[in-house]
Protein backbone atom coordinates (compact mmCIF):
# COMPACT_ATOMS: atom_id res chain seq x y z
CA UNK A 1 0.00 0.00 0.00
CA UNK A 2 3.09 2.44 -0.11
CA UNK A 3 2.47 3.72 -3.33
CA UNK A 4 -1.19 4.51 -2.90
CA UNK A 5 -0.09 6.47 0.34
CA UNK A 6 2.30 8.67 -2.03
CA UNK A 7 -0.42 8.94 -4.26
CA UNK A 8 -2.21 10.54 -1.31
CA UNK A 9 -0.26 13.23 -0.47
CA UNK A 10 -0.50 15.30 -3.69
CA UNK A 11 -4.62 15.07 -3.58
CA UNK A 12 -4.98 18.00 -0.60
CA UNK A 13 -3.37 20.85 -0.55
CA UNK A 14 -4.86 23.79 1.15
CA UNK A 15 -2.96 27.30 0.01
CA UNK A 16 -0.39 27.64 3.08
CA UNK A 17 -0.29 31.48 2.53
CA UNK A 18 -3.90 31.68 3.78
CA UNK A 19 -3.10 29.34 6.97
CA UNK A 20 -0.30 31.68 7.41
CA UNK A 21 -1.72 34.51 7.33
CA UNK A 22 -5.11 33.46 8.92
CA UNK A 23 -6.80 35.67 11.74
CA UNK A 24 -5.78 33.76 14.87
CA UNK A 25 -8.15 34.83 17.91
CA UNK A 26 -8.46 33.01 21.28
CA UNK A 27 -11.67 29.88 21.36
CA UNK A 28 -12.33 26.75 22.37
CA UNK A 29 -10.70 24.12 20.22
CA UNK A 30 -9.19 20.39 21.04
CA UNK A 31 -5.94 19.26 23.08
CA UNK A 32 -4.97 15.63 22.94
CA UNK A 33 -2.86 14.17 25.93
CA UNK A 34 -0.68 11.98 23.47
CA UNK A 35 0.37 9.92 26.75
CA UNK A 36 -2.93 8.74 26.93
CA UNK A 37 -3.87 8.23 23.40
CA UNK A 38 -3.93 4.88 21.87
CA UNK A 39 -4.88 5.43 18.58
CA UNK A 40 -8.40 4.11 18.28
CA UNK A 41 -9.39 6.07 16.30
CA UNK A 42 -12.99 6.96 17.66
CA UNK A 43 -12.30 10.52 17.69
CA UNK A 44 -11.62 10.57 13.80
CA UNK A 45 -15.15 8.88 13.42
CA UNK A 46 -16.98 11.20 15.16
CA UNK A 47 -15.31 14.19 14.34
CA UNK A 48 -17.55 15.70 10.50
CA UNK A 49 -15.09 18.40 9.74
CA UNK A 50 -12.10 15.53 9.60
CA UNK A 51 -9.88 17.41 11.51
CA UNK A 52 -8.18 14.45 13.24
CA UNK A 53 -5.84 12.43 11.89
CA UNK A 54 -3.93 9.32 13.46
CA UNK A 55 -0.18 10.20 12.77
CA UNK A 56 2.46 7.61 14.29
CA UNK A 57 0.13 6.10 16.14
CA UNK A 58 -1.42 9.08 18.06
CA UNK A 59 -4.42 11.59 17.22
CA UNK A 60 -3.79 14.80 16.27
CA UNK A 61 -5.28 17.62 15.08
CA UNK A 62 -4.12 18.34 11.63
CA UNK A 63 -4.66 22.02 11.06
CA UNK A 64 -6.63 24.47 13.63
CA UNK A 65 -8.82 25.82 10.78
CA UNK A 66 -10.73 22.57 10.70
CA UNK A 67 -11.04 22.04 14.66
CA UNK A 68 -14.67 23.93 15.13
CA UNK A 69 -14.25 23.55 19.01
CA UNK A 70 -17.21 21.79 19.44
CA UNK A 71 -16.13 18.61 20.85
CA UNK A 72 -18.15 15.52 19.09
CA UNK A 73 -14.86 14.05 19.17
CA UNK A 74 -14.82 13.60 23.14
CA UNK A 75 -17.55 11.00 23.65
CA UNK A 76 -15.76 8.22 21.62
CA UNK A 77 -12.71 8.43 23.72
CA UNK A 78 -12.04 5.31 25.66
CA UNK A 79 -8.85 6.68 27.66
CA UNK A 80 -10.07 10.59 27.91
CA UNK A 81 -7.18 11.86 25.85
CA UNK A 82 -9.51 14.66 24.61
CA UNK A 83 -10.36 17.59 26.10
CA UNK A 84 -11.75 21.36 25.07
CA UNK A 85 -9.30 23.92 25.89
CA UNK A 86 -8.93 27.77 24.85
CA UNK A 87 -6.02 28.82 23.54
CA UNK A 88 -5.21 31.16 20.96
CA UNK A 89 -5.59 29.45 17.34
CA UNK A 90 -6.98 30.03 13.73
CA UNK A 91 -10.45 30.73 13.14
CA UNK A 92 -12.41 27.49 12.17
CA UNK A 93 -12.38 27.97 8.39
CA UNK A 94 -15.42 25.97 6.90
CA UNK A 95 -14.47 26.75 3.40
CA UNK A 96 -11.63 25.09 4.28
CA UNK A 97 -13.58 22.28 5.83
CA UNK A 98 -15.42 21.40 2.48
CA UNK A 99 -12.32 21.44 0.17
CA UNK A 100 -10.68 18.80 2.75
CA UNK A 101 -13.65 16.38 2.83
CA UNK A 102 -14.11 16.85 -0.84
CA UNK A 103 -10.31 15.57 -1.00
CA UNK A 104 -10.77 13.02 1.76
CA UNK A 105 -14.08 11.37 -0.31
CA UNK A 106 -11.61 12.03 -3.53
CA UNK A 107 -8.98 10.24 -1.48
CA UNK A 108 -10.94 7.03 -0.73
CA UNK A 109 -12.43 6.70 -3.93
CA UNK A 110 -8.78 6.66 -5.44
CA UNK A 111 -7.76 3.87 -2.98
CA UNK A 112 -11.10 1.86 -3.37
CA UNK A 113 -10.04 1.87 -7.29
CA UNK A 114 -6.14 1.27 -6.70
CA UNK A 115 -6.97 -1.84 -4.34
CA UNK A 116 -9.20 -3.28 -7.06
CA UNK A 117 -6.49 -2.61 -9.64
CA UNK A 118 -4.09 -4.09 -7.42
CA UNK A 119 -6.15 -7.46 -6.80
CA UNK A 120 -7.12 -7.24 -10.02
CA UNK A 121 -3.62 -7.51 -11.64
CA UNK A 122 -2.57 -9.85 -8.92
CA UNK A 123 -5.11 -12.10 -9.95
CA UNK A 124 -4.22 -11.90 -13.56
CA UNK A 125 -0.58 -12.44 -13.42
CA UNK A 126 -0.85 -15.40 -10.79
CA UNK A 127 -4.25 -16.85 -11.16
CA UNK A 128 -5.00 -15.25 -7.57
CA UNK A 129 -9.20 -16.01 -6.27
CA UNK A 130 -8.72 -13.33 -3.44
CA UNK A 131 -11.47 -11.46 -4.99
CA UNK A 132 -13.48 -13.70 -6.83
CA UNK A 133 -16.91 -13.82 -5.42
CA UNK A 134 -18.16 -17.59 -4.27
CA UNK A 135 -20.62 -19.43 -1.81
CA UNK A 136 -19.95 -21.93 -0.21
CA UNK A 137 -22.26 -25.36 0.49
CA UNK A 138 -23.14 -24.89 4.40
CA UNK A 139 -20.87 -27.48 6.13
CA UNK A 140 -21.53 -30.69 8.05
CA UNK A 141 -20.16 -29.57 11.63
CA UNK A 142 -18.60 -32.01 13.62
CA UNK A 143 -18.39 -31.54 17.85
CA UNK A 144 -17.36 -28.90 18.80
CA UNK A 145 -14.80 -27.30 20.41
CA UNK A 146 -14.69 -25.01 23.14
CA UNK A 147 -11.62 -23.75 25.15
CA UNK A 148 -11.24 -22.96 28.87
CA UNK A 149 -10.08 -19.43 29.02
CA UNK A 150 -8.88 -17.00 31.43
CA UNK A 151 -10.21 -13.44 31.69
CA UNK A 152 -7.78 -10.10 31.44
CA UNK A 153 -8.90 -6.76 30.60
CA UNK A 154 -7.39 -3.53 29.54
CA UNK A 155 -4.71 -4.67 27.39
CA UNK A 156 -3.48 -1.71 24.43
CA UNK A 157 -3.25 -3.15 21.11
CA UNK A 158 0.29 -3.07 20.92
CA UNK A 159 1.43 -4.90 24.34
CA UNK A 160 3.33 -7.75 24.07
CA UNK A 161 2.37 -10.79 26.19
CA UNK A 162 2.59 -14.30 26.68
CA UNK A 163 -0.28 -16.62 27.58
CA UNK A 164 -0.07 -19.81 29.54
CA UNK A 165 -1.21 -23.05 27.28
CA UNK A 166 -4.99 -23.10 28.25
CA UNK A 167 -6.15 -25.78 29.46
CA UNK A 168 -8.53 -27.83 26.87
CA UNK A 169 -12.04 -29.52 27.45
CA UNK A 170 -14.17 -31.69 25.42
CA UNK A 171 -11.30 -32.83 23.34
CA UNK A 172 -12.58 -33.48 19.74
CA UNK A 173 -12.18 -37.03 17.58
CA UNK A 174 -12.13 -35.65 14.41
CA UNK A 175 -12.05 -32.69 12.16
CA UNK A 176 -13.74 -29.46 12.60
CA UNK A 177 -15.36 -28.23 9.76
CA UNK A 178 -15.64 -24.72 8.35
CA UNK A 179 -19.04 -22.94 8.59
CA UNK A 180 -17.70 -19.99 6.25
CA UNK A 181 -20.34 -19.56 3.48
CA UNK A 182 -18.75 -17.05 0.89
CA UNK A 183 -15.48 -15.64 -0.35
CA UNK A 184 -14.32 -12.95 -0.56
CA UNK A 185 -14.45 -11.78 3.43
CA UNK A 186 -12.20 -9.13 4.14
CA UNK A 187 -14.28 -5.48 3.69
CA UNK A 188 -12.10 -3.44 0.83
CA UNK A 189 -12.89 -6.72 -1.07
CA UNK A 190 -16.37 -7.40 -0.78
CA UNK A 191 -19.02 -6.63 -2.58
CA UNK A 192 -22.19 -5.43 -0.67
CA UNK A 193 -24.64 -6.46 -3.01
CA UNK A 194 -23.19 -9.97 -3.47
CA UNK A 195 -26.09 -12.51 -3.26
CA UNK A 196 -24.92 -14.30 -0.06
CA UNK A 197 -25.48 -10.23 1.53
CA UNK A 198 -29.17 -10.21 0.65
CA UNK A 199 -31.51 -10.38 3.21
CA UNK A 200 -28.73 -12.05 5.13
CA UNK A 201 -27.59 -11.81 9.07
CA UNK A 202 -24.49 -10.37 8.93
CA UNK A 203 -21.18 -10.60 11.01
CA UNK A 204 -18.64 -7.50 10.81
CA UNK A 205 -15.80 -9.07 12.54
CA UNK A 206 -12.43 -7.21 13.90
CA UNK A 207 -9.46 -9.54 12.47
CA UNK A 208 -8.43 -10.79 15.90
CA UNK A 209 -11.90 -12.10 16.99
CA UNK A 210 -11.24 -15.26 14.79
CA UNK A 211 -7.72 -15.85 16.28
CA UNK A 212 -8.59 -15.29 20.04
CA UNK A 213 -12.00 -16.57 20.22
CA UNK A 214 -11.95 -20.57 20.24
CA UNK A 215 -15.45 -21.33 19.18
CA UNK A 216 -15.40 -18.37 16.37
CA UNK A 217 -17.13 -20.36 13.62
CA UNK A 218 -19.54 -21.89 16.15
CA UNK A 219 -20.55 -18.87 17.62
CA UNK A 220 -20.27 -16.15 15.74
CA UNK A 221 -20.01 -17.04 12.15
CA UNK A 222 -22.66 -20.32 11.37
CA UNK A 223 -25.47 -19.01 9.20
CA UNK A 224 -23.85 -15.94 8.94
CA UNK A 225 -22.46 -13.91 5.87
CA UNK A 226 -19.15 -11.68 6.85
CA UNK A 227 -16.84 -8.92 5.99
CA UNK A 228 -13.69 -8.13 8.71
CA UNK A 229 -11.47 -5.46 8.87
CA UNK A 230 -9.08 -3.33 11.39
CA UNK A 231 -10.11 -0.04 12.17
CA UNK A 232 -6.63 0.51 13.05
CA UNK A 233 -4.21 -0.75 10.68
CA UNK A 234 -6.72 -0.88 7.51
CA UNK A 235 -7.53 2.71 5.25
CA UNK A 236 -10.28 4.03 4.02
CA UNK A 237 -13.25 3.81 6.79
CA UNK A 238 -15.06 6.35 4.59
CA UNK A 239 -15.23 3.23 1.96
CA UNK A 240 -16.14 0.65 5.18
CA UNK A 241 -19.05 3.24 6.08
CA UNK A 242 -20.79 3.46 3.01
CA UNK A 243 -20.07 -0.05 1.97
CA UNK A 244 -22.34 -0.97 5.78
CA UNK A 245 -24.90 1.71 4.39
CA UNK A 246 -25.17 -0.25 1.15
CA UNK A 247 -25.25 -3.70 2.89
CA UNK A 248 -28.27 -1.76 5.15
CA UNK A 249 -30.40 0.09 2.25
CA UNK A 250 -28.53 -1.78 -0.81
CA UNK A 251 -28.63 -5.46 0.31
CA UNK A 252 -31.63 -5.22 3.18
CA UNK A 253 -29.57 -7.38 5.54
CA UNK A 254 -31.64 -8.86 8.21
CA UNK A 255 -29.17 -8.15 11.58
CA UNK A 256 -25.78 -7.01 11.91
CA UNK A 257 -23.28 -8.42 14.85
CA UNK A 258 -20.21 -7.22 15.37
CA UNK A 259 -17.51 -8.67 17.08
CA UNK A 260 -14.01 -6.59 18.37
CA UNK A 261 -11.54 -7.69 20.71
CA UNK A 262 -11.29 -5.06 24.01
CA UNK A 263 -8.13 -3.30 22.89
CA UNK A 264 -8.93 0.06 22.83
CA UNK A 265 -8.33 0.55 18.75
CA UNK A 266 -11.26 -2.22 18.16
CA UNK A 267 -13.31 0.15 19.21
CA UNK A 268 -13.26 2.24 15.84
CA UNK A 269 -15.11 -0.71 14.18
CA UNK A 270 -18.08 -0.39 15.89
CA UNK A 271 -18.09 3.69 15.23
CA UNK A 272 -17.86 3.12 11.80
CA UNK A 273 -20.71 0.43 11.79
CA UNK A 274 -22.81 2.90 13.79
CA UNK A 275 -21.92 5.77 11.23
CA UNK A 276 -23.15 3.19 8.49
CA UNK A 277 -26.14 2.60 10.21
CA UNK A 278 -26.45 6.36 10.84
CA UNK A 279 -26.51 7.31 6.87
CA UNK A 280 -28.90 4.63 5.91
CA UNK A 281 -32.50 5.07 5.35
CA UNK A 282 -33.28 1.20 7.16
CA UNK A 283 -33.26 0.25 10.48
CA UNK A 284 -31.60 -2.66 11.09
CA UNK A 285 -30.91 -4.27 14.69
CA UNK A 286 -27.03 -4.60 15.62
CA UNK A 287 -25.58 -6.10 18.44
CA UNK A 288 -21.86 -6.39 19.35
CA UNK A 289 -19.22 -8.43 21.57
CA UNK A 290 -16.24 -7.51 23.06
CA UNK A 291 -14.08 -10.51 22.78
CA UNK A 292 -11.19 -10.27 25.97
CA UNK A 293 -7.23 -10.99 24.49
CA UNK A 294 -7.58 -14.62 26.44
CA UNK A 295 -10.94 -15.74 23.95
CA UNK A 296 -13.81 -14.76 26.70
CA UNK A 297 -16.73 -12.21 25.85
CA UNK A 298 -16.59 -9.57 28.08
CA UNK A 299 -19.22 -8.33 26.73
CA UNK A 300 -22.35 -8.52 24.57
CA UNK A 301 -25.27 -5.87 24.01
CA UNK A 302 -27.73 -4.76 21.51
CA UNK A 303 -27.49 -1.19 20.29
Amino acid sequence: MFEIKNIYSSLFDLNMTEIEHQNKVVRKIIKIDEDLCTGCGNCIVDCAEAALEIIEGKAKVVNDLFCDGLGACIQGCPTGALEIIEREAAEFNEEAVEKRLESLKSKEELELKQVKQIVAEHSHQCGCQSSQTMVFDEPTVQKELKPDLSTQCGCPSSQTMVFDKPEVKNETTGKISSTLRQWPVQMHLINPNAPYYQGADVLISADCVAYSYGDFHRDFLSSKSIAIACPKLDQGSEVYIEKIKTLIDGAKVNTLTVAIMEVPCCSGLLGLVQEGAKRANRKVPIKYFVIGTRGDVLKEEWL
